[in-house]
């Protein structure tokens, strides 16, 4: 879907070249300032983070700017095919979309152009964002493990590996492999594991599950919670969502892979890039740097039960009482190049 306002608003992707004649129209309401950018009275936004989590952020940044943020929001592939066909004529200055294997496959297919902020190096932790500094993670999520507090015993968890073990045999539920959060979960097993060792605990899964896949998180808690599985890995933020609409909730988080030698918890980024044809591009910069302050930080993070990506952002209060845990400290760039290897060891092993 695409929310952009007024005159602006037009049809999605049915005519890309009238879209971007529109919009690029409304576009130049500045005066002109040094080297040819318009001043920033107006920024536009494209984002595949549905529109109630971003309109809250784009509202509190135009009331602390007083630039006005246009934005259009829609499935990432189908965002990065619109970038690609507007080309140099593109209204869009900035690309906020969720996993890091999203954001290293724009980066490749040179959709970015670089940050160039020490504002943002100094806040974002370096694995959270892209070596050559063309995007940096926004929110962090962990994809962890979540069990049934009436049949599992929390001692008798430990790491995602001990998820292929026999015991767990007909008690697991997974998503389905088609999804991307599964996919770069996969990709960061091969990273650190290595290929070979990633398959054994892929095909371990497989041989475990006590019902075939299913098409997301929420689903996976509500067979737990029905019976028909006793375990199974989430995003904490479904596990958020689910939390407030059901009281008494009988599930809880374990946070795998704690102890010494083990790699951590596998988390995953939503995050942004100034796009390569950006008509804005020192406004674009301007906006990332803020997303990274504490007071963006509190609302990016805080809406969607995320964990701020800086260190000094106090994390939402429900988000807190699921407890503190060690991250993985895999770089995410690897998602992106790892996630082929990882779609076709889940094919090989039968994770469909």
């Amino acid at each position: 879907m695409f929310f952009l306002p007024r005159a602006c608003l037009v049809a999605p992707l049915t005519a890309v070249l009238f879209f971007t004649s529109l919009l690029g129209g409304c576009a130049e309401r500045g005066a002109e300032v040094g080297g040819g950018e318009t001043k920033a009275e107006r920024l536009v936004v494209y984002s595949s983070r549905n529109e109630q989590l971003l309109a809250p952020v784009l509202a509190r940044y135009e009331a602390h700017s007083g630039v006005k943020v246009d934005y259009a929001t829609d499935k990432a592939g189908v965002l990065l095919e619109r970038i690609k066909a507007e080309g140099a004529n593109s209204p869009a200055d900035v690309l906020i979309t969720v996993d890091a294997g999203t954001l290293g496959f724009a980066a490749s297919q040179g959709l970015f152009q670089p940050l160039d902020s020490s504002i943002v190096e100094q806040a974002v932790p370096v694995h959270l964002r892209d070596p050559k500094g063309r995007w940096a993670g926004l929110s962090l999520r962990a994809r962890t493990i979540v069990y049934s507090t009436d049949r599992v015993a929390k001692q008798d968890l430990s790491s995602y590996a001990a998820l292929a073990e026999p015991s767990w045999q007909g008690r697991l539920c997974l998503r389905t492999s088609k999804k991307v959060y599964n996919q770069s979960l996969v990709a960061m097993l091969i990273s650190e594991l290595g290929e070979q060792q990633a398959e054994r605990v892929v095909k371990g899964w497989v041989a475990n599950l006590a019902i075939p896949p299913t098409s997301n998180d929420t689903k996976v808690m509500e067979a737990i919670v029905a019976g028909r599985c006793d375990i199974g890995i989430v995003n904490t933020y479904y596990f958020g969502r689910m939390q407030n609409a059901q009281a008494n909730l009988p599930l809880a988080l374990f946070w795998p892979d704690q102890a010494a030698g083990q790699g951590g918890v596998h988390v995953n980024v939503a995050g942004a890039g100034i796009l390569q044809h950006a008509p804005r591009a020192a406004a674009a910069r301007r906006f990332i740097e803020w997303l990274v302050s504490d007071e963006a930080q509190a609302i990016f993070a805080g809406v969607n039960q995320e964990y701020p990506v800086t260190s000094t952002t106090e994390v939402d209060q429900q988000v807190a009482s699921w407890g503190v845990f060690r991250a993985s400290q895999q770089p995410l760039a690897d998602a992106w190049l790892l996630q082929p290897a990882a779609v076709k060891l889940m094919d090989r092993v039968g994770y469909r």
